[in-house]
């Protein structure tokens, strides 16, 4: 094993999952997760080496130079998405997570103050839309992390109790979630309920797995969504095979993930509309609630050992 690595579990609750009793006796839980990143991506103007790659298209602009396009791209998210989400979550009276970059939230305030008044949760997704992976000490990691949960506290009146990052976090955040105050991380893709974390040490740490599959990411990959039914008809068909599960007295979790620069477009955000309806259809079925509302049910029906 590289000393760097954390561990590998492949078993997890091996066959025996936790039999959940979810609030008004759902058999499924939906969480809604939507990132908070535009002004926090890689850009020329804000001084970085090289701009961002992922976006609509593949940029042609040379690596190094200033790239507009991908820069306006991203805008779109604060400029239109974020408004069509919150509206649509309004009208169907759903709460979600938001996964803030410190930096965007400095730079929107007054946008990440409204959705945080509006009901819905604000955790941290580091302070720069960069995977943690690529710090190369602690204590670098761990300025940027109390960064961000400064920017939060100042704006929103709270500090984040959950944590997620772009692409893997680095061998020791879990560390300092744990040193910093944390309740859950959200780094998890390997599992359908939350779990605990073995090697948090003395203070528990909860991970809330998260999912890249039922994801509008995938409209910016081949192979991935391409019309808004196609996202629509995969999250449908997740919820019917875990409804089914639930129903035979194991239910478990499924995570939407959503970006206010992709999901935001008016093509695409027809999804969006579709999905809320589909959750409405399924009545106390299916238990909305957002991350942190998940982790203190976890922490009071099934504590760490």
């Amino acid at each position: 094993m590289n000393e760097r690595a954390l561990p590998r579990d492949l078993h997890g609750y091996g066959g025996h999952p936790p039999r959940a009793r979810f609030p008004n006796g759902a058999a499924l839980a939906v969480a809604l997760a939507v990132n908070f990143e535009e002004g926090a991506e890689w850009a020329i103007a804000d001084g970085d080496a090289a701009a961002e790659r992922v976006a609509e298209i593949h940029s042609v602009v040379p690596a190094g130079r200033w790239d507009q396009g991908t820069e306006q791209q991203f805008a779109y998210g604060m400029r239109a998405g974020v408004w069509r989400i919150l509206d649509a979550l309004e009208q169907h009276q759903r709460h979600a997570t938001f996964y803030m970059c410190g930096r965007a939230v400095e730079r929107s305030p007054d946008i990440a103050r409204r959705i945080v008044q509006a009901g819905h949760e604000a955790a941290c997704h580091g302070w720069r839309w960069r995977p943690h992976a690529d710090y190369d000490d602690r204590e670098t990691e761990r300025a940027d992390l109390r960064r961000c949960v400064a920017v939060l506290r100042d704006v929103t009146g709270a500090a984040p109790a959950g944590f997620f990052c772009r692409g893997s976090e680095s061998p020791w955040t879990r560390e300092l979630l744990r040193e910093e105050g944390f309740l859950y991380t959200s780094n998890g893709l390997d599992d359908d309920l939350p779990y605990w974390d073995g090697a948090a040490g003395d203070r528990p740490l909860l991970v809330i797995p998260y999912a890249f599959d039922s994801n509008d990411m995938k409209f910016f990959h081949p192979n991935g969504f391409v019309r808004a039914d196609d996202m629509v008809a995969y999250v449908k068909d997740a919820m019917e095979v875990l409804l089914e599960e639930g129903r035979r007295g194991v239910p478990k979790l499924l995570n939407i993930g959503l970006h206010l620069r992709i999901i935001g477009r008016p093509g695409r955000f027809a999804a969006v509309k579709r999905i809320l309806d589909l959750l409405d259809s399924y009545g106390d079925a299916v238990w909305t609630p957002r991350r942190i509302d998940l982790a203190r049910y976890w922490q009071e029906h099934f504590p760490a050992r």
